[in-house]
């Protein structure tokens, strides 16, 4: 894709019917903006509104360049404590990166209490740094369209397809990760597996499920039956009722669970299991495809290691987990990349590391 040059002065004088000094008097904001009529102050603003001209492109304008602060905005609450184990490692890489390189980390949270935006009453209020890590599951694609179009430079934490943009994103490799568990799970003897997936169909979902088809391939396995879950609690636990019995008919001895935000899936198969009389692995397998949220919080069970990563009945999981420290990291090495080449979008794929856990074993 090739990169939109950027507006500069000049296109703004131009299209405001005004001197390029006066542009610069305006945009520099400083006490000699005073100097110039309202009327006129006015026209600038809004033609550098619709040229896309940014806060952001005048300070790397300005002797000096930059004013050194990356922003980080989150599209998930950060701070709540079922939310916190998991996000907080991203945290500590961008902090940790941030003031390696010497720069200030402002942190931004959405206005109100509906749903969060980046814009405020059309501003981008991310525009006060030079760049931002963004980071959340359930993101807003308008806000990330508009960025685009401000051609504001930023990095995503996961990731992320815009219909006719190309975006920067550091993102763990979902397809290779969750291939080779297929194939893990292959090479310990099992033929019928199940995937399970939650409803909605993002990028990270739908990386996983591409992962899945690789891994049935390179076994020489045919297709396999994929589960889309519901969102409440009640009506998952029903549905996986009625699946343990098909499964059981159908022979399927190992099942791959993408983690949910609040573990819903997880915590009822283990119900459901166990009420049905199986025991977990060496009825039935299960290998996760991630962390179980939250995450990363040491196990308190009894014989547990410090890091495990377990649900309430204290299992180690068998999965993959994911570098976050490491991400968040490379997101602002990214960023910083962007901002010194000025040359367009750039994407990175992170390794998953795999976790033996207890929860996998060979068939019956």
């Amino acid at each position: 894709m090739t990169q939109r040059r950027r507006p500069t002065q000049v296109d703004i004088a131009r299209a405001a019917g005004v001197s390029q000094a006066t542009v610069s008097l305006v945009v520099s904001g400083g006490q000699a903006s005073g100097q110039v009529a309202e009327q006129t102050r006015r026209a600038v603003l809004d033609a550098a509104a619709r040229l896309g001209y940014t806060v952001n492109t005048a300070a790397r304008s300005l002797k000096g360049g930059r004013n050194r602060m990356l922003g980080l905005y989150t599209f998930e609450p950060v701070f709540p404590v079922d939310q916190r184990d998991f996000y907080f490692p991203f945290l500590l890489g961008v902090e940790e990166a941030t003031a390696a390189f010497g720069y200030d980390l402002l942190l931004f949270s959405s206005v109100g209490t509906g749903e969060r935006r980046i814009y405020s009453g059309g501003i981008n209020r991310l525009k006060v740094a030079d760049g931002c890590v963004l980071l959340g599951r359930h993101i807003d694609r308008a806000d990330l369209a508009d960025l685009v179009r401000e051609d504001f430079p930023f990095v995503f934490v996961g990731r992320r397809e815009l219909p006719g943009a190309e975006l920067s994103y550091v993102a763990p490799d979902y397809v290779g990760a969750t291939r080779d568990m297929v194939r893990r799970l292959a090479d310990a003897g099992h033929r019928r597996l199940a995937y399970l997936r939650p409803a909605d169909h993002q990028e990270p979902t739908r990386d996983r499920e591409a992962g899945f088809r690789a891994g049935l391939a390179d076994a020489g396995l045919p297709d396999q039956p994929v589960h889309e879950m519901p969102d409440d609690a009640a009506t998952t636990a029903t549905l996986l009722t009625d699946l343990l019995q098909r499964w059981r008919a159908d022979g399927v001895t190992a099942l791959l669970v993408e983690p949910s935000e609040d573990d819903q899936t997880v915590a009822a198969l283990e119900r459901v299991a166990a009420t049905a009389g199986l025991r977990i692995p060496e009825d039935l397998s299960v290998a996760l495809l991630g962390d179980p949220a939250p995450s990363g919080a040491p196990s308190t069970a009894p014989g547990s290691t410090p890091g495990t990563a377990t649900t309430p009945s204290g299992r180690d999981w068998t999965r993959f987990t994911l570098p976050r420290e490491d991400m968040g990291r490379a997101a602002v090495r990214l960023l910083l990349e962007i901002l010194d080449a000025d040359d367009g979008p750039r994407q990175l794929s992170v390794a998953c590391t795999p976790v033996d856990g207890d929860s996998v074993g060979s068939p019956r």
